[in-house]
Order: structure tokens, then sequence, then C-alpha cells
């Protein structure tokens, strides 16, 4: 016998179409909603703090340096919750195919909001010295453990309780209440920025991540009443669900992890270069005035919240793999015009710019994969290959991305065009995975094998 060979299930009631049968709507209401605010609290820490490291948290936590100097050590810490995410992925996707994919994103709520609590409360540089941006490193740490489960647990909920047909635009709303995130951080720092600039640098800022306190209530009471996926209770009836989750993907499953990992890498680069690293060059290269760039950001999550179910939806109706290619495609292209409309200085251009790579990098792209990335998965690892692929590649792509950018920028005395390379040469990455990706629009998740098996390609092409 194989000693590969992927392990059987046992024995349980054949479901065969079970997913094309009318859907509990209470039980999609309640996913949908848990999706969605949980990842507004996920992308509001996340923004609130990006926007607070490209406008203040270089003089607050890293005087005594450069200005380059202090942005780059400001995107040093951001990256830091992108470092720990992968680690929160494996650590919390072993319990989210074992024992469920609800109590997990409880869990990481309490994870992200209260790091994001204790951000608000900590002293500067100039209070305690080193220990300031040493306590800050640790709570970006934290934060990112608890996101490192929070967008694939949702994505892996949602796509398993939708019915076919339908998957693509529900599993986007997870993109949407990104966006939400991005737009409840972006008001929030238009608001503590109508403080005179003394009270803003003493304590305007800590009222912005304070406030994570209420998103964090309202989420934990709408995930509380959350109901378990069909697919994965299916597996607890069957008593099917794997004892190490992460040791049968990394046996069975490196293809589909390998093409979520490399189909996400640019994706993610370009996501949050376009969310945290632009706002910093429109304020030091540009000479934009920082009171605008949280404006430019809610433009840009309002529309990318839009694209974003637009894009799922239209992953149902022409495929998933078509519409991400063509994002994918634009991708590629977009980043040198981008810099060359930033630069003219105009406002129309520099909020045409964001607003568009919100609209693919930000939400458009991610929506398509909060359907896909699950549905490439068999049903005994989703959770875990999704968390895995995803995080990984959020670490080496969106993780460094603003670092990266800033450091090619300050290297090259100012120059885009080495940002826009590395932009572009990262999606083409990305690209490339997407093409030999298979489509899986319509796929029964209930069985098994990966999308990736050849038995199971072909089980579906005979069932369209």
């Amino acid at each position: 016998m194989d000693a590969t060979a992927r392990p059987e299930p046992p024995p349980g009631p054949t479901r065969g179409d079970q997913a094309d049968r009318p859907a509990d709507p209470s039980a999609i209401r309640r996913a949908a909603w848990a999706g969605l605010i949980g990842t507004a609290l996920e992308q509001y820490d996340f923004v609130i703090y990006g926007t607070a490291s490209a406008l203040i948290f270089s003089k607050l936590f890293f005087p005594n340096i450069s200005p380059a100097a202090g942005i780059l050590a400001s995107f040093s810490a951001y990256a830091v919750g992108f470092a720990a995410r992968p680690l929160g992925g494996l650590f919390f996707s072993h319990f989210g195919d074992r024992l469920g994919r609800k109590w997990v994103l409880v869990a990481t709520l309490f994870l992200m909001g209260g790091s994001t609590l204790v951000i608000g409360l900590l002293p500067t540089y100039g209070q305690v010295g080193l220990l300031a941006p040493a306590l800050l490193v640790a709570c970006r740490f934290v934060q990112g453990f608890g996101a490192g489960a929070e967008q694939a647990g949702a994505a892996t909920l949602l796509t398993e309780t939708a019915r076919r047909g339908r998957r693509g635009r529900l599993a986007s709303l997870v993109m949407t209440g990104a966006a939400l995130g991005t737009a409840l951080g972006a008001v929030a720092w238009i608001l503590v920025q109508l403080l005179p600039e003394p009270a803003l640098m003493s304590w305007g800022w800590r009222l912005v991540f304070l406030s994570s306190l209420l998103v964090t209530i309202a989420a934990v009471v709408i995930r509380r009443k959350l109901y378990e996926s069909p697919v994965f209770r299916e597996l607890k009836e069957q008593h099917a669900e794997p004892r190490r989750p992460l040791g049968e993907v990394l046996r069975h499953g490196r293809k589909p992890t390998l093409l979520v990992l490399f189909m996400n890498l640019g994706v993610t680069a370009q996501s949050y270069t376009y969310q945290v690293f632009m706002a910093s060059y429109l304020v030091t290269s540009v000479g934009v005035d920082k009171v605008f760039v949280p404006k430019v950001l809610l433009a840009g999550a309002i529309c990318g919240g839009i694209g974003a179910i637009i894009f799922g939806m239209l992953s149902d109706r022409f495929g998933r793999k078509p519409i991400y290619t063509m994002i994918a495609t634009a991708l590629v292209i977009l980043p040198a015009p981008s810099f060359i409309l930033l630069d003219t200085r105009s406002p129309v251009a520099v909020v045409a710019v964001i607003v568009v790579g919100f609209i693919l990098a930000g939400q458009g792209a991610v929506a398509v994969q909060m359907s896909w990335f699950p549905e490439l998965f068999g049903n005994r690892y989703r959770y875990a290959g999704v968390a895995l692929g995803r995080e990984f590649s959020a670490a080496l792509g969106g993780g460094v991305a603003p670092l990266i950018c800033a450091a090619l920028l300050s290297a090259f005395g100012g120059s885009w065009i080495p940002v826009a390379a590395y932009m572009t040469g990262i999606m083409v990455i990305s690209l490339v995975a997407t093409r030999l990706a298979p489509e899986t629009l319509n796929r029964d998740l209930n069985v098994p094998e990966d999308a990736t098996d050849r038995n199971a390609r072909e089980a579906l092409t005979s069932r369209s």
C-alpha cells in the first residue's frame, strides 16, 4: 500500500449534490454578518496602524533618527504583524479544522481587538525610551498572530455555507467588511486630525486605537450566535475531522497550498502598497497635505467595497479563473502609470490612482480569492490549507511591501521607478500561478479530494 496515499474518510452518508439544496437563510445571514464585521475589525486595526506609521509613529516612537529612517522603522514594526500571521495561521487553523470554524473566529477577535486597544495606551519614546518601540512591536506581533486565521476562517465558513452559484458573492462580503474597516479607519483619522497638532500628537492619536473596542464588542456579539458550516457539521457526523490538519496539508495538499501562496503573493504586496506605502509617498514625496490622505483612503475603501461584491458576482457568472486573470493582468500594467499620475499632484489623479488600486488589488482580487481558495481544497484540511497559503504569502508580500518600497525610494534618490518595477515583477509571479490553477466554480465542497487532483477535475467537468 502506498504510504503517501490520501486517507479515506470513514463511511458516511453520501451527500452528492448537497450544496444544491436550499440553504438555511438564517445561517447564511449570520455567516455573512460574522464574516463582514470580523474582517472589518481586522482591517480597521491594520489600517489605523498603517496610517499612523505613515503619518506620526516615526515621531512618537522613533524620534532620534532621520525622517526617512523613521519611516523605515515604522514600516518595520508594521511588518512584524505580518511575520506573526503565518504563526497564527498555523496555530488556529489546526483547531479550525478539528473543532470548528466558529470559536476560532471568536478567539481571533479578542487577540486583534485587545492588542489594538493596548497600542492606544502605550507610552511613547519621550516617556520611556527604547521600551516604547519594543512594546509597540510586541503589540503588532499579537495583533498579527490573531489576524493569521481571520480571513481564511471567514472565507471558509462563508464558502461552505453558501449554495452553489452564490458562493462568490457571499464570500466576497469578507472583503466588503475589509473595505468597511478601511473606511472606518479613514473616518477615525479624519476626525482626529481636526484636533490641533499638539493635541493630536499627545492624546488624539490614542483615541483612534481605543475606538477599536467598540468594533470588537460588536463583532464578538455577532460571532457568538454563529452557526457552524454544513460541511464541517457533516465531517463531525461522520467522525471524519482530521487529527492533524497541518500534517495532512503537508502530505496531500502541497500543490493547492503553493498555488494559493503564489496567487496571493503579488496581490497582497500591491494591496498594502496602495493602502499603506502610498499614504507615506503622497506626504513625503508628492507633497500632499497629510489631512488629505485619510480622505483619499476613504474614497478608495468605499469604491473597493462595492468592487468586491461586483467581482464576487462576476466570478459566480463567468468563473473564478477568468475574472482573477483579468485583475492580475491589470495589476501587472498598473504600477508605472499610477506613479506618473501621482506625481502630477492633481487631486483628481491621486484619488483615481488610489481608488483603482483599492478596487483591483485591495478588494477585487481578494474578493475572488475568498471563494476560489477554499474551493481548491478538500473538506478535511480546507481551513489549514487556505490559512497557510494566504498567510505565508501575506508575510512575504504584504508585510514587507511598504518596507521594501520605502527602502527602494530612499536608495534610489526618491525615484519611483524601482518601486514600480518591484510591484510589477511580484505581480507577474501571481499571474503565472493563476494560469496554472484549476477552475473550481460550483465544485462539491464535501469531497476529500483537492481541485488539483485529476479525478476531481474530471468529475467536475462531467457534472458541468
